[in-house]
Parts: C-alpha cells; sequence; structure tokens
C-alpha cells in the first residue's frame, strides 16, 4: 500500500509540472498584447503599462503610467488565476477599465501567456 501511495504522489506531482504553460507559445500569444504593451529591460509604458514584474504587482501600480480609478482601486494583485480570468474579459473583470482588448479566450493560450510574462522582473531581466 506504501508503494502505491508513492507511485500516485509522484504521478500527481509529474502531472502538475506537466500543466505549467509554454513560454515560447506564451511569447506567440504575446504578439497580441504587443501594439499596447511591451516586455523587456528596454520596456516603455504605451497606450498600455509595461508587463515587467506583473506577478504579484498590484493592478494600477506600475509607474509612469495614467491608469483609469477603476484599475488603481481594483484591489487586484496579479497572480496567475487572476490574470487568467482578467485575460478572458478584462471590462467584465475589471469594469471601467482602459483596456479595450477583447481578450483571450482559450485557457491554455492564457496559460501559456501568463508563463511569458512572469518570467520577467520588475526591471524587465529574466529570472
Amino acid at each position: 500500500m506504501k508503494m502505491v501511495s508513492i507511485a500516485i504522489v509522484a504521478l500527481a506531482s509529474s502531472a502538475g509540472a506537466a500543466v505549467a504553460g509554454d513560454i515560447a507559445a506564451g511569447e506567440k500569444t504575446f504578439k497580441k498584447c504587443m501594439p499596447c504593451h511591451s516586455i523587456g529591460e528596454a520596456a516603455k509604458n504605451g497606450i498600455g503599462p509595461i508587463q515587467n514584474g506583473l506577478k504579484g504587482r498590484k493592478s494600477g501600480s506600475m509607474p509612469g503610467y495614467s491608469y483609469s480609478d477603476a484599475n488603481k482601486n481594483s484591489g487586484i494583485v496579479w497572480d496567475e488565476a487572476t490574470f487568467k480570468e482578467y485575460i478572458k474579459d478584462p471590462k467584465a473583470k475589471i469594469p471601467g477599465t482602459k483596456m479595450v482588448f477583447p481578450g483571450i479566450k482559450d485557457e491554455k493560450d492564457a496559460e501559456d501567456l501568463w508563463s511569458f510574462l512572469e518570467q520577467f522582473g520588475p526591471d524587465g531581466k529574466k529570472k
């Protein structure tokens, strides 16, 4: 019985690791975001804010970007679950946001995109 329990834990652990998003696919998905957002060491605010250091950042807090009151007051701190919910339909998650993007509906695309984004620290360097 002990061996079966160990095998189940090992299988569950390896399955969890396989669930992580595909960074290369996320980079391709990010091309949909590039008309408004940038990321990396040379990133600058544009139509939308820089995406560096998104994981753990409070919504509406990127210096130098003029956010809507809705974003500044949303109380959101970005993590994977919140981002994936937001990116499906930004205006539904934060009514009053300036973001006019229709959303990324495909769960795998959203997961891959998050994996791509979360690799960048606040300074734009990959972790």
